[in-house]
């Protein structure tokens, strides 16, 4: 009896797992739904730089032919001699537009890395990685996404970023959902509350960070510094009975159908378990909310 008892449990816990990698896998795969029209936006804004550029360097290319056509030798006809220097500043205008069509093409090379990166499982191989550019990148993506769902909705954000914030080694792919999962939340907020304020309201997000040092500490080292980053709406806050459960799976403020309730849940997981770091939430109800997350630099 006790080794039934044993087995079926056994069995319980097996179905429990399953269970909550297909949860998991389902909210990663709404996440990069949510990320799809941002990406969308993004990676046309390249695109029509390398477009443009290409174009206008077509039509220089045709000005020097003219002008090479019209005077063969540099020596010219007549009275008439070949510009050199307006060649050169042809030549100059060609070399500067392939290497905007370069630089924007690596952008959107970039972002669909990124959208690659986001739809994989996570491997759980570190990396060094640059936090304000991770942050700086969902920001916009989520933005435009929320855009992209919502022509009328218009939101202003800043970035405050710590310039000297160190590369720290992190799960990109996890840090990146965290990120999005949060950001995607303050937006969502600022824009709940504007359908009620409508003129009255101006939406905003910030999304800040810097290099925190223990106090305890007479000469801070890398052991003792933490790398943090706040994302602040000025939203319609929380109360404190949803503060208290926030972080809870499976709850969620939002309307049937729009949350599974399991993205701050396993954002929690991800900076708590997987980044051994800390996940809180500040909010004063009526005025805005503030997450707070500190990843350790070691």
């Amino acid at each position: 009896e006790i080794h039934q008892q044993r087995t079926q449990l056994q069995q319980t816990l097996e179905t429990l797992k399953s269970t909550q990698a297909q949860l998991i896998q389902s909210e990663k795969l709404a996440s990069l739904g949510e990320l799809t029209a941002g990406i969308a936006h993004e990676i046309q804004n390249p695109l029509n730089f390398v477009n443009n550029f290409a174009e206008l360097s077509v039509e220089l290319i045709e000005e020097l032919k003219a002008e090479r056509a019209n005077f063969p030798f540099e020596g010219g006809q007549g009275d008439v001699k070949r510009d050199v220097t307006y060649e050169d500043e042809i030549l100059s205008d060609i070399t500067q537009n392939l290497e905007k069509i370069n630089l924007h093409g690596k952008r959107a090379s970039s972002i669909v890395t990124g959208m690659l990166e986001h739809s994989r499982a996570s491997t759980g191989e570190r990396a060094l990685t640059d936090i304000n550019k991770l942050a700086d990148e969902y920001l916009r993506l989520s933005y435009h996404g929320l855009r992209a769902k919502d022509k009328n909705f218009n939101s202003d954000f800043t970035t405050d970023f710590d310039e000297n914030l160190p590369k720290i080694e992190v799960i990109p792919q996890d840090i990146g959902r965290v990120l999005l999962n949060i950001i995607n939340n303050a937006f969502y907020a600022v824009a709940s509350t504007s359908l009620s304020y409508r003129n009255e309201y101006s939406p905003k997000v910030i999304v800040n960070t810097r290099l925190l040092r223990s106090l305890s500490v007479v000469e801070a080292s890398e052991e003792a510094a933490w790398v943090e980053i706040r994302v602040t709406d000025n939203g319609t806050g929380m109360s404190e009975a949803t503060k208290a459960k926030i972080f809870q799976p499976f709850f969620t403020t939002k309307p049937t159908g729009q949350g599974t309730g399991l993205g701050l849940s396993l954002a929690y997981d991800i900076i708590t378990k997987g980044h051994g770091g800390t996940l809180e939430v500040e909010s004063v109800e009526g005025e805005g909310s503030t997450f707070i997350i500190q990843i350790p630099t070691k």
